[in-house]
């Protein structure tokens, strides 16, 4: 099990990679973005705007528009790459709740 610490440092690390990888796009793209860590009880919140993931904090809200569910084990796997998001979330270790247009939109920007 990863530690709350390492967790943190795995989502600055894909907001950082976000923002690399859509520098120089117009992304209009702006939603509120919870990561569930099951197995820690713990929740990050932040924004996805203009390609990136920004103002991440421990939070206690769930009411955000795109909602990520998974183990603290599978988002450092996912992070740094040792498991694919569309492969994770079709056997369900990943659970993502948003509208379809955001799934869509989701793929575009990770």
């Amino acid at each position: 099990m990863a530690t709350v610490d390492e967790c943190e440092r795995a989502l600055h690390t894909l907001s950082d990679r976000m923002a690399a990888n859509n520098a120089g796009r117009k992304v209009n793209f702006d939603r509120s973005l919870s990561c569930k860590l099951t197995d820690l009880d713990v929740i990050f919140a932040g924004q996805l705007r203009g390609g990136a993931l920004i103002d991440i904090v421990r939070s206690d809200a769930t009411n955000a528009q795109v909602k990520l569910t998974m183990s603290s084990d599978d988002l450092v796997d996912m992070v740094d790459g040792k498991i694919k998001v569309a492969a994770a979330w079709a056997s369900g270790r990943i659970k993502i709740d948003a509208g379809m247009l955001d799934l869509v939109r989701l793929k575009s920007i990770f």
